[in-house]
């Protein structure tokens, strides 16, 4: 099959990762970097001489050579790019979140079907073998009922401009919650959160998502913390999952534990703890599982696992966890 031709735009804090990954790809062949910033592009040259330097996306549209566009600008910017590539033509990957509202993810996702185009969202950590590995525990009904989703997503920076931390960094545990439990849809949210420098978005936030299942998440996300950390606990009625992403071994680990009451007259609680399993898990960088499956999903016309409905699916939570915070934590519907 013949490789695809692509184009990278944004060469800041995401770009060069993008860069090196379809660099290494064997179904990709990088045909441009494309940045606003003349020295990024000079390091981007010096790095890969054989591929070529922008700073007009037009450059990159008039390329027939081109099939793809990889974004990693500004969440800002993300829509009109978006937009303009797609009606040239090409396929799209999107750095999180995919726009700026459900509003213009929407059009995307109308355009990108209209024109027979894959609309990819850059949800990186679905394609994480723990996360991989997660899903097939919960689908093949190991953990029973599942009961909540408690994360935590904190570190010291970076601290955005444009978007609030729910954007920056809840957004990745919605999209793997998404991808975990497609059958699972929020019904209503609540979020707090605060600000602690006038004029700058939330650095700190608390969201809480609401399900007809009895189910609930809990997401912590805050820009200001003093150690980084990547916790999420799964809890199901016969096992509980402990996925921590900085684990440099065992990232998942399963325990037989839990909870039995004997009916709801009976107060009393008894306890189960039994093993704990730590599954061996495949290496390999997420990025390059993403990047292999963006590239297959155009060769083979297939629909992407972060596709952009699951952008708009996130959006959407965002949007009504924001406006939860503008009520001080009242619940919003999702719509």
């Amino acid at each position: 099959m013949s490789t695809v031709g692509v184009a990278v735009v944004g060469y800041g804090y995401w770009g060069p990762n993008l860069v090196r990954n379809l660099v290494e790809a064997r179904a990709a062949r990088l045909h441009w970097v494309c940045d606003s910033q003349p020295e990024r592009l000079e390091a981007a040259s010096r790095r890969y001489p054989g591929v070529g330097v922008t700073t007009d996306l037009q450059d990159i549209l008039k390329d027939s050579r081109v099939d793809a566009v990889c974004l990693a600008t500004p969440t800002n910017t993300h829509f009109e790019l978006a937009r303009v590539t797609l009606e040239s033509g090409r396929h799209v990957l999107v750095e999180k979140p995919l726009c700026e509202s459900s509003a213009q993810a929407s059009q995307l996702v109308e355009l990108a079907h209209s024109k027979k185009l894959v609309l990819m969202v850059d949800h990186t950590f679905i394609y994480t073998p723990a996360v991989r590995y997660i899903r097939d525990v919960i689908q093949s009904g190991r953990l029973g009922r599942l009961l909540y989703f408690d994360s935590t997503r904190v570190n010291l920076g970076l601290f955005q401009s444009d978007v609030n931390v729910l954007w920056d960094l809840a957004v990745h545990d919605l999209a793997i919650l998404d991808f975990l439990l497609p059958d699972y849809r929020p019904v209503s949210v609540s979020a707090t959160g605060i600000s602690h420098f006038p004029g700058r978005p939330h650095n700190m936030a608390y969201l809480t998502c609401f399900y007809k299942e009895n189910f609930v998440t809990h997401i912590h996300a805050n820009w200001l913390a003093p150690v980084k950390l990547r916790r999420t606990l799964i809890c199901g009625e016969k096992q509980m999952i402990v996925y921590d992403d900085l684990e440099p071994s065992d990232r998942v680990k399963i325990y037989d534990k839990g909870v039995e009451v004997a009916d709801a007259l009976d107060l009393r609680v008894n306890y189960r703890s039994g093993d704990c399993l730590a599954p061996k898990l495949p290496t390999g960088e997420a990025l390059q599982a993403e990047i292999e499956h963006f590239l297959e999903c155009i060769q083979q016309g297939s629909r992407p696992a972060s596709d952009g409905e699951s952008g708009l699916r996130c959006l959407k939570l965002i949007e009504s966890a924001n406006r939860s915070m503008g009520l001080h934590g009242q619940p919003v519907d999702v719509f």
